[in-house]
């Protein structure tokens, strides 16, 4: 023990004791803010680094309010991610609008309609007990959006823009383009829902697409029937 300090034993005793967690690194935590400032974090994606997530969840807290941001934590479906915080509300003069580090995306009709879709289908699934992966082919997706969409006389150009809006949802991190099997010849792939998915899509906002999809399609039959009263005349 010569040489040593106070400081030392008390350290040599801190990493000889049974239970005792050693401090995690600065870089474990610096990684874990960088990741969820990238974008969500799965558990099935990093196993280590969801366990460090877990146990640091505290800090990363701490850290990421200072930027007006809170933590989104589901262990059950295991994903994590960032979302700016609520706004104060007006008049609020104790509380400063901080600027947006997240920014909000205004979604089109049809991302918005294959979201509701893909969000029903999840609820589907899941009420089947079955399994805890739903995966959609191609062709599933295109059955399910086309029958709210206007009819169009060009199939490929319809096909070509519901790939347009699957492409997008797979860019926002809601679908997940599943690699061929070995052997596979190329084709239309498949696809994971990705089961974030239900913190997006809540059931408020289920029921106000659902309001405003009956509005457009009464909107389309109404279009329709002009059209046809008008080809009649």
């Amino acid at each position: 023990m010569i040489g040593r300090t106070e400081d030392d034993v008390v350290a040599i005793l801190a990493e000889d004791a049974p239970g005792t967690a050693a401090p995690a690194p600065a870089a474990d935590l610096s990684t874990l803010l960088i990741g969820l400032l990238k974008g969500v974090q799965y558990r099935d994606t990093d196993e280590r680094q969801w366990a460090t997530l877990l146990n640091l969840q505290p800090r990363v807290r701490d850290y990421v309010a200072v930027l007006g941001l809170d933590l989104v934590l589901d262990e059950a479906e295991g994903h994590a991610f960032l979302k700016s915080r609520p706004d104060p509300a007006e008049g609020d003069d104790a509380a400063r609008r901080l600027p947006r580090l997240v920014a909000r995306r205004a979604l089109s009709f049809p991302v918005s309609l294959l979201l509701a879709l893909l969000r029903k289908k999840l609820i589907e699934f899941d009420a089947s007990g079955s399994e805890t992966r739903l995966v959609l082919g191609r062709d599933d997706i295109v059955d399910l959006v086309r029958v709210f969409l206007p009819d169009s006389s060009n199939e490929a150009r319809l096909i070509d823009q519901i790939d347009t809006t699957i492409n997008k949802v797979v860019e926002l991190g809601f679908l997940h383009r599943l690699k061929p099997a070995a052997g596979r010849a190329t084709g239309p792939g498949n696809y994971e829902v990705r089961r974030i998915l239900k913190a997006f899509v809540d059931a408020q906002w289920l029921a106000e697409f659902d309001a405003r999809l009956a509005a457009y399609q009464a909107h389309l039959a109404g279009a329709d029937g002009s059209a046809q009263e008008s080809g009649d005349a």
